[in-house]
């Protein structure tokens, strides 16, 4: 009997933590504000919209988050933030 997909043994996959959703995220605005190229085409495809969604989803996340997080995840989260809407003027400039 073949093995099928769904009795194949997981990939090994990182485990997620806060960390690594915020980063997950911070990825996908490069990828909209076109600093990082598109994972299917390979190639710059910016939605300057859809990164200051993106962007927002994180201001809120920090919002609702506050007062829970760690030191090290609140000035992860507040220096991406930083370092996202800086690039996010720089886009809408162009």
């Amino acid at each position: 009997m073949s093995e099928t997909t769904e009795d194949a043994p997981p990939e090994s996959l990182p485990q997620i933590d806060f960390g690594m959703f915020v980063m997950s995220l911070a990825s996908s605005v490069l990828v909209y504000l076109g600093e990082i190229e598109h994972p299917d085409t390979q190639k710059p495809d910016p939605n300057v919209p859809l990164a200051k969604q993106t962007i927002d989803i994180l201001g809120m996340l920090r919002e609702k988050t506050r007062g829970n997080l760690t030191q090290e995840e609140a000035q992860m989260l507040d220096n991406l933030l930083y370092d996202l809407r800086m690039k996010y003027v720089d886009a809408k400039k162009r």
